[in-house]
């Protein structure tokens, strides 16, 4: 098995979510690691892939925001630093992927399936080989204990429940 870098420059790792029931708040990890081993990347289904999202890198474009999201009302930074996601079980579903794998969000573990869209293959000017991929998955946040909200006058909630994460990698044979 061929050990993979995740390029983080050609990567990023996303989320939107429902605000005040009209419209999405977008965000991102702005630091993560990933170890991604693969006979041929190819084929995804001979690769195991493991993430983890340092939470106190969250970005929304709202410094109150962010903070009110590392604090424990929803991931509780301090006593949960990391998101993470291990593979499980890949297989391939016409041209892309269904990967599934434990998600750990403030110590709750659940499955999720990601859908993966395999980018192409190509090299870059130095000579490298790389890969890309896009994923997508939608949670409901609270099955992971992140429950906080607000019910607004007009009718509703301030924070909707279902979460959709986005990855979109660029990876290379690691050095």
């Amino acid at each position: 098995m061929a050990k993979w870098t995740v390029d983080q420059s050609h990567s990023q790792v996303g989320f939107e979510v429902k605000h005040m029931m009209v419209s999405k708040v977008k965000g991102q990890f702005d630091s993560y690691t990933a170890d991604v081993e693969a006979e041929d990347l190819s084929d995804l289904t001979t690769a195991t892939i493991a993430f983890k999202f340092d939470v106190a890198s969250i970005n929304t474009r709202s410094e109150d925001r962010d903070n009110h999201l590392k604090s424990a009302d929803f991931f509780d930074v301090e006593n949960n630093p990391t998101i993470d996601f291990t593979s499980t079980s890949i297989t391939k579903d016409g041209d892309d992927y269904k990967v599934t794998g434990d998600l750990t969000i403030k110590g709750v573990t659940k499955p999720v399936t990601f859908d993966v869209e395999f980018g192409g293959k190509g090299t870059n000017p130095w000579g490298v080989e790389v890969y890309g991929f896009e994923a997508a998955a939608k949670i409901n946040r609270e099955e992971f204990g992140l429950t906080w909200n607000a019910a607004l006058e007009t009718g509703g909630v301030l924070v909707g429940k279902d979460v959709k994460i986005k990855v979109e990698l660029e990876v290379n044979p690691a050095a």
